[in-house]
């Protein structure tokens, strides 16, 4: 009885452990560059016609300050100042925001807050784009750990990602769905 009990405690531990992170089959690896949210903006097809679309930083040095641009301009100008605010802020100061400046008809409009960022992606279109649709809620690719997986569905786009802590130093990991059409997030906690 001594024996028999620590073995099966043993056993039901070791399940609860490698039950919770177990991913199916059918989903792949995401690729390691996707953890990045500034290599994502290439792959995003903005669901509107756009004439010309760049994603900035709020750095004063022009050349700094582009993180992509989706073509050179013939010739652009900016009839208004630069958004106060935008979107993945890290910090207050210069380098601490993105936003995405688009030419629409001749007139620019900006994107400055995750919602737009959202609205700005429309249809979710590719892996990269439901990874940057994600990290606007806060999700993350953890390459280094078996979460790090997705699966692409005509309707829907099936992630495993994980988000910080509010001590930023541990993850907690998330079973993300994304509809294709609406752009939606649901999120399942995994684990406790």
């Amino acid at each position: 009885m001594k024996i028999l009990f620590p073995a099966l405690a043993l056993v039901l531990i070791s399940g609860l452990f490698f039950g919770q992170k177990s991913v199916p089959a059918d989903f792949r690896k995401i690729p390691e560059i996707l953890d990045n949210p500034e290599l994502l903006y290439p792959f995003v097809i903005p669901d509107k016609k756009y004439g010309y679309w760049s994603v900035l930083r709020n750095n004063p040095d022009p050349d700094q300050a582009v993180i992509y641009e989706s073509q050179t301009p013939d010739r652009m100008t900016l009839n208004d100042p630069a958004p106060e605010k935008g979107f993945f802020q890290k910090c207050l100061g210069e380098d601490c925001f993105s936003y995405i400046l688009a030419c629409e008809n001749g007139k620019s409009t900006y994107f400055s807050d995750e919602q737009q960022l959202r609205n700005f992606i429309g249809f979710v279109d590719n892996l990269p784009e439901a990874v940057l649709l994600a990290n606007t809620y806060g999700y993350m690719v953890d390459s280094s750990s078996p979460e790090g997986s997705y699966k692409m569905e005509a309707h829907q786009i099936s992630l495993y990602l994980v988000k910080s802590k509010n001590d930023l130093q541990s993850k907690e990991s998330f079973f993300i769905k994304i509809n294709r059409k609406t752009g939606k997030l649901e999120a399942t906690k995994i684990g406790k």
